[in-house]
């Protein structure tokens, strides 16, 4: 479906969660690159964090993100 150059862009607010238990923001190429795309669509990057690889700290950032009026979506890597 190609994009429909008539309606007006709207940007909206992204959150970006790198789970690993060896990255830091010095070496999270992968958050760096997601992150450069996010802003370089238009879009607004709400917030960043990299969590360790455990279910109940992913699903508490997650949750908290989701709550979070301020974010209107949440990308993983």
């Amino acid at each position: 479906m190609a994009i429909d150059e008539e309606r007006e862009f709207k940007p909206i607010k992204i959150a970006l969660l790198t789970i690993s238990d060896t990255r830091t923001a010095a070496d999270d190429t992968s958050g760096d690159i997601l992150a450069e795309r996010i802003k370089g669509a238009g879009h607004n990057l709400a917030d960043r964090a990299i969590d360790r690889d455990d279910a109940s700290t992913i699903t508490g950032r997650l949750h908290n993100w989701i709550d979070d009026p301020q974010i209107d979506a949440v990308v993983t890597t």
